[in-house]
């Protein structure tokens, strides 16, 4: 469980007025446990009372539930309210802008700390400047705690408890999502695609300075464009933090084995598809570099601006894993419904309840998903609708 049994709240909510940060409320209001001491924080006294009153027509005992001015460009404001709470989990991004202060103040404070960011920049830097603190203190720094990257970390998990262990595992995720952007989403997306260069400096930092393994062997290195003969999918590398969190989950645990390697590819039924999706990323990254063109992209789909909850509902996800390792390929798959905000939204949600709550595997950093809660998030979640299964396994045949 969480530490500091004696601090005010166990949980709080940061961004509780936005897009995604509404959807998490909402789902906390429904799920969180009886006796579970939370609150809702945010810049504006108006609209968090806003949030309150939608929770409160449904269940009237929440019309008093805390409300917590706090401001995410200010560290006091972050200290102190770091200070009141046992777990803090935040919606306000793009964390690059907004999520620093956040990250400083759990760090200190020793509070456990969830967020929805998909930003390799923002974890890497956040590493180098708070682990160690974060570490000394006892609080678990545990980023992508939504679609980036849950299922993907989670389902690579799965499908290696599944693989016979101390041998080379390869793992590859298979990609597949029929959703809508938001505002916040798409501005996210654009803001990295300009600071390719920023991206890799942050990167190289982090390696400077982090432990460098010993013994094992863990590659997260691209793959190539291809047919797969495994699942019948045409595959393309997928430039996600994903693979990245994959990676880090496998060199805190010896489970993955001595030698693991994990592909991340976005998976199309055809080729045409494939090429159109490759063409129109292209064409997107190349109008991030250009301020003009940027701007305007983001005004056509303004941050706090999400889809419709007719679309949410008819969006879904669906990540399939194949996994080889000791003359035994298994498939598995993680499936759910809208992956941007709906299922995201009930990810951060029950990651910071897990934390909160749950016993979890002692550890204390910037830890992934996998490592800071593993099986038990995963419990949660399927508990949740999401649907984590193993769909077939076989044995491979010996080269000739």
């Amino acid at each position: 469980m969480s530490q500091h049994p004696e601090r005010e709240l166990d949980l709080v909510l940061l961004g509780a007025t936005g897009f995604t940060g509404g959807l998490c409320a909402d789902y906390l209001a429904a799920h969180v446990p009886a006796g579970c001491r939370w609150a809702i924080a945010g810049r504006s006294r108006e609209r968090l009372e806003a949030v309150r009153d939608r929770l409160a027509a449904r269940d009237p005992s929440l019309a008093g539930l805390p409300l917590l001015l706090a401001d995410a460009s200010d560290p006091d404001s972050m200290d102190r309210l770091a200070a009141r709470a046992r777990v803090v989990a935040t919606a306000v991004g793009p964390y690059l802008e907004h999520g620093e202060p956040v990250v400083a103040a759990c760090a200190r404070a020793g509070t456990d700390y969830a967020d929805l960011t998909g930003e390799p920049e923002f974890v890497d830097r956040m590493f180098v400047a708070y682990h160690d603190e974060a570490v000394r203190t006892g609080a678990r720094l545990v980023h992508a705690c939504g679609f980036d990257s849950v299922p993907h970390d989670l389902g690579a998990q799965l499908t290696v408890e599944q693989l016979p262990e101390g041998v080379p595992l390869r793992v590859r995720g298979l990609v597949r999502a029929d959703a809508a952007f938001s505002g916040g989403t798409f501005a996210t997306v654009l803001t990295a695609l300009s600071r390719t260069t920023q991206v890799r400096s942050a990167a190289a930092e982090r390696r400077r300075v982090e432990p460098r393994q010993e013994g094992r062997r863990v590659r997260t290195a691209p793959g190539r464009p291809h047919h797969d003969p495994v699942t019948g999918f045409w595959l393309v590398p997928l430039p996600t933090i994903d693979p990245l969190v994959v990676g880090r989950s496998a060199r805190a645990l010896a489970r993955y084995g001595p030698d693991f390697r994990y592909e991340h590819y976005a998976a199309f039924r055809r080729l045409p598809s494939l090429l159109g999706g490759v063409t129109a990323a292209g064409a997107l990254g190349a109008a991030a570099q250009v301020g003009p063109l940027r701007r305007l992209l983001q005004s056509r789909l303004p941050a706090g601006e999400g889809p419709s909850e007719e679309r949410r509902a008819r969006s879904s996800f669906s990540v399939r894993f194949v996994g080889e390792g000791g003359g035994v390929r298994v498939r598995t798959e993680v499936r759910g419904g809208d992956p941007g905000y709906t299922e995201a939204a009930t990810m951060l949600a029950e990651s910071a309840l897990c934390l909160a709550f749950d016993d979890n595997p002692a550890t204390a950093g910037q830890v992934t998903t996998a490592v800071a809660m593993g099986a038990r998030l995963r419990h949660r979640l399927e508990r949740a609708g999401l649907r984590f299964s193993v769909t077939g396994t076989e044995r491979l045949l010996p080269p000739a």
